[in-house]
């Protein structure tokens, strides 16, 4: 859409209406009560859980929320592109970001896990690959505010229709009352495993024997000496965006500033 100089220039006032009312569009915000209790017992149950993060963490505002269900039931945390900084990536809890370009350990532990707890994420090709080999042996729970995004892509045992905050703290409330303390235990093998993984499979480049240097080296550099600054990382659209993502491991929410989904060149 061309928009002519002048238009785009001019100024006008406007005034946000008391109240907005849609057609077709009435939001679902609490959750089934009934399947975020389904959803709490089988976190409790699961062996080798997964907690896959995305954009939809930070549009609901949900990043505490996660950060609590994560460290009260010691889960592993995956996040896609968009999910970055909605939890620390320099947690222990934190695996990295997931899927084509993301972190060898993030991707087999998705793989491998009997459980994925898929919080404002939509299952993207980038993440998924090839669909009908995608966790062959996980239950699957998606928390998210468009039940249009619900098995859309993939089939879902426990589907939670709801805003990621609220029901994040009403999983959390539920939870609350009934682990037990021995989650870390319980998860010893997994976690055993996931390190293991970790260490054999870490992100890795090569140095260039003439001494030029490396992106990877660059951003990598970057992240130490900005870190406990609370940099904000804005990036275009390319191969540098992925470098930055593998390597600058925001720690707050709102800091990484990135074009994903139709990946806006130029941005």
């Amino acid at each position: 859409v061309d928009i002519p100089k002048d238009v785009s220039i001019d100024k006008a006032e406007f005034h946000y209406p008391s109240s907005v009312s849609i057609r077709g569009y009435n939001p679902t915000y609490e959750g089934s009560k009934w399947k975020i209790k389904q959803a709490a017992d089988a976190i409790l149950k699961s062996k080798r859980p997964i907690l896959y993060i995305g954009g939809g963490v930070l549009f609901s505002e949900a990043w505490a929320e996660v950060k609590e269900l994560a460290e009260m039931t010691h889960v592993p945390v995956d996040m896609t592109l968009m999910a970055l900084g909605a939890f620390p990536g320099n947690h222990p809890l934190s695996l990295g970001m997931l899927g084509m370009h993301g972190t060898y350990v993030a991707n087999m532990a998705m793989h491998y896990s009997d459980l994925v707890i898929a919080v404002g994420a939509r299952f993207d090709d980038r993440v998924t690959g090839k669909v009908s080999e995608f966790c062959p042996k996980a239950k699957v729970i998606h928390i998210d505010i468009d039940p249009t995004s619900i098995r859309k892509n993939i089939h879902v045992d426990i589907p939670i229709v709801g805003d990621c905050k609220c029901v994040l703290s009403e999983l959390n409330n539920i939870l609350r009352a009934t682990v037990n303390g021995n989650q870390k235990e319980q998860r010893k093998p997994w976690w055993d495993q996931l390190n293991a993984w970790k260490h054999e499979h870490p992100l890795a480049y090569d140095q260039d024997p003439k001494g030029q240097i490396k992106p990877q080296y660059l951003i990598d550099r970057l992240y130490e000496l900005t870190s406990d600054r609370n940099p904000i990382v804005s990036t275009d659209v390319g191969q540098h965006q992925m470098w930055s993502a593998q390597y600058f491991k925001l720690k707050n929410p709102r800091t990484w500033l990135t074009s994903g989904g139709l990946g806006t060149m130029g941005f």
